[in-house]
């Protein structure tokens, strides 16, 4: 019995050993990967940004990922369910982290960064942004043996603004949007071309989703009610009139037609007409709303 006592402890004694080494040199791991999306903006030909790399704040302090070359992205080229990876699956301590941060070169007066409109380009100047970057204060959690898969919404219609006090920069003062892939779904649908070409039109039109079902619906005017996001109207193969949001957390919402969208000045209280229905995504799925 005591030989038997004595292997046990000594077993004992080698587990927690381990538990020891592996909690203290050995930190488990998990991983995190992020793209970037956009819902778009009225008027604009390109939309530009030059990403330098990424940084986080967690367990031990920031850690920085930078890119052995700027990715230079058209973030108009990512709307709706398009996205593309800004961050390949990296290896990272499991645990709570604070913050993440998107490095850009963003300038004024340089177009690393810019902005297309009637066939010129512009300067799109981030206040602060190749000092401090891109900044989101959404802590998130990095599961051991987990992969942690975010995408990234530029909301560029609440993001991008003229330039002012007569400089040549556009300014994008970024609305960012980071959502969790595994728990978002998508929305799409038809637009009838009544709506499209009815009285008091412009010649943009676009769909607002607002949080909850029967919100109250407004324009982007940094107010509340403020849309989430926001997707732009475009004409299909068919000749039909579409459109699409993506990376929606599962919920109900509000949707918010408008034919008036390019009255939509994201500096001001503008009147704008809105048609709405609710709507339910669930994780994972494509649910078609048409109006």
């Amino acid at each position: 019995m005591k030989k038997l006592l004595k292997l046990s402890a000594l077993a004992t004694s080698v587990a927690l050993a381990l538990v020891a080494c592996k909690s203290d040199d050995d930190p488990e791991k998990g991983k995190l990967a992020v793209a970037v999306t956009d819902a778009p903006v009225d008027g604009a030909e390109a939309v530009v940004v030059q990403f330098t790399g990424v940084e986080i704040q967690g367990p031990g302090g920031p850690q920085s990922f930078d890119f052995n070359s700027p990715k230079t992205i058209d973030l108009l080229e990512l709307t709706g369910d398009e996205s593309l990876e800004l961050l390949a699956e990296t290896e990272l301590d499991a645990g709570e982290y604070q913050w993440m941060r998107l490095k850009v070169n963003a300038e004024r007066g340089v177009t690393d960064s810019y902005i297309d409109i009637n066939g010129a380009r512009y300067s799109l100047f981030v206040p602060s942004g190749s000092q401090s970057g891109l900044k989101l204060n959404r802590p998130f959690v990095i599961a051991a043996g987990g992969l942690t898969d975010f995408t990234i919404d530029f909301d560029l219609r609440k993001s991008v603004h003229e330039p002012q006090n007569d400089a040549e920069d556009y300014y994008l003062r970024p609305t960012l949007r980071i959502v969790d892939n595994a728990q978002v779904g998508h929305i799409n649908g038809l637009i009838d071309p009544n709506l499209i070409n009815a009285e008091g039109c412009t010649d943009s039109s676009a769909v607002y989703l607002f949080a909850g079902a029967d919100a109250e619906v407004d324009d982007v005017d940094a107010n509340e009610p403020e849309p989430i996001t926001t997707g732009l109207v475009e004409v299909n193969n068919d000749g039909g009139f579409v459109y699409e949001i993506g990376f929606v957390l599962a919920g109900d919402y509000t949707l918010a037609f408008t034919c008036e969208a390019a009255n939509d000045d994201p500096e001001t209280d503008d009147v704008i007409n809105f048609t709405t229905q609710n709507v339910t995504v669930t994780a994972d799925g494509t649910v078609t709303v048409d109006f």
